[in-house]
């Protein structure tokens, strides 16, 4: 896996040149060194979703959305793959082609103005992710007052941003991905361990439960949170987006080199299509174990006990799941793995974020993006900047729980956008025979009208139109 920001020409990841050209591997056992990108996706994806909507919505409702947890994980997976496709043939970042995708408002694409919204949503729900850690930080050892005390939380608000900062604006980020990494898979096998062994405890669930959770079926009342869950399980609009700048700085379309339509190139770049889809897959196994996981707890544990995760107490409600298991003693357990999963999600927005920005600034006339020392300069910036405005906007609001799911729902209705973009894309600037196929063509279409379906239904929900 590399994160590393690109410091000259000679050594940009984002310029694609024969000299880098590669053969790509062939079988999974030597694919093995080349995945990455996805487990750096997983950092991400495993945390606010998982750990904050899915537990919530599983206590909400109990067991009857069940089925929109594998739904959500499965149809998302399939245009994911399809845009790194397009990044691997054109060696072009996501936000780059999303601004070729017409109509467009002066120098930037529908899309993009779009992507902009969500943005602005999005320093919502990172700023919940931020006070979900400082939360679990402050239980475990309240600096000063009591525990999620308001001055507790904020002094463990400010040390966590400018922790956070030092590390990525160092260029220690490698490491702390690393680290931050071994910790989510550790925190996700323990869950998964304790989801499957409920039945042996008083909160036990059976056959009967999980069928009534595969009825297809949305309660009334649970649409927001249930749309919430969408947009934030699995990947998400911005975890598709930003999977493809992670492809191109691993460098996979580098190694295929640049589109000369020779059938050596051809060749190459199927291969490299064939890593990229392994290095998803295996990403897709973890959250997809992960999110069922958490929402089988707080179905079985915390919706029978009618607990619903909110505000501040966010974290003392979900650590419930543990301790009502294991006992008191697993508190810490869960506060460190708190602190870990929500942790990993911080720090890998924290290193993406900036050269989604930055990308953003490029198209509307602030940078060159391929000026390697603008756009180290102007990620630096925001590295300071972005993570600064996520604790402010958490200590403004102070409410964890809905910040994430209003950057939830911004995220299922871009993915509309980005369907369309892909789509686009694809018809565009992919050759027929680099397409992948009929079944990845029916797959693809099958996973884009199940979104733009939810898309729309959101749409209408919020506008108030009473879609039934």
């Amino acid at each position: 896996m590399t994160a590393q920001t690109p410091v000259s020409t000679a050594d940009d990841p984002y310029r694609v040149t024969r000299a880098d050209i590669q053969d790509p591997p062939v079988g999974l056992v030597r694919s093995l060194r080349y995945l990455g990108p996805g487990m750096l996706m997983s950092a991400a994806v495993v945390g606010s979703g998982e750990l904050i909507a899915t537990t919530a919505l599983g206590a909400e409702v109990g067991f009857a959305l069940l089925w929109l947890v594998v739904f959500s994980t499965l149809v998302k997976v399939v245009v994911q793959m399809e845009l790194a496709r397009w990044t691997i043939l054109t060696g072009t970042p996501a936000l780059s082609g999303y601004n070729t995708v017409p109509p467009r408002i002066g120098r930037i694409g529908w899309i993009n103005v779009l992507w902009m919204i969500m943005a602005c949503a999005k320093i919502l729900q990172l700023g919940g992710i931020v006070g979900g850690v400082a939360a679990a930080c402050s239980l475990l050892w309240p600096i000063v007052g009591e525990p999620l005390s308001f001055t507790s939380t904020a002094v463990w608000t400010v040390l966590l941003v400018a922790v956070t900062i030092a590390c990525m604006y160092t260029n220690r980020y490698s490491r702390i991905e690393r680290v931050g990494f071994v910790m989510v898979v550790t925190f996700t096998v323990s869950i998964v361990v304790i989801a499957l062994g409920l039945p042996l405890t008083p909160f036990a669930y059976d056959a009967g439960d999980v069928a009534s959770g595969l009825s297809l079926a949305i309660p009334v009342g649970a649409v927001g949170a249930a749309v919430a869950m969408f947009g934030l399980t699995g990947v998400g609009a911005d975890e598709m987006t930003t999977y493809t700048y992670w492809c191109l700085e691993k460098g996979y379309a580098r190694w295929a080199g640049p589109a000369d339509g020779t059938p050596e190139w051809r060749d190459r770049a199927r291969g490299w299509i064939k890593v990229m889809q392994k290095d998803a897959m295996m990403s897709w196994i973890v959250y997809t174990c992960s999110t069922m996981s958490f929402y089988v707890m707080g179905a079985a544990i915390l919706h029978p006990q009618g607990l619903v995760p909110e505000g501040n107490d966010m974290i003392v409600t979900l650590s419930r799941v543990y301790t009502d298991v294991l006992g008191e003693w697993a508190s810490v357990l869960f506060l460190i793995g708190a602190i870990a999963v929500l942790g990993s999600t911080m720090w890998a927005s924290t290193a993406s974020n900036p050269r989604l920005y930055t990308n953003m600034l490029s198209l509307l006339g602030v940078l060159d993006w391929q000026d390697p020392r603008a756009r180290q300069r102007s990620i630096r910036v925001l590295t300071v900047l972005l993570p600064t405005v996520w604790g402010l906007s958490f200590l403004f609001l102070q409410s964890p729980v809905l910040m994430v799911q209003i950057g939830g729902i911004m995220g299922g209705c871009f993915l509309v956008a980005v369907v369309a973009a892909v789509w686009y894309l694809r018809r565009r600037d992919i050759e027929p025979e680099l397409r992948g196929g009929p079944w990845l063509a029916t797959a693809l279409t099958v996973s884009s009208v199940a979104i733009c379906a939810l898309g729309v239904y959101t749409i209408a929900q919020t506008l108030g139109f009473g879609v039934g």
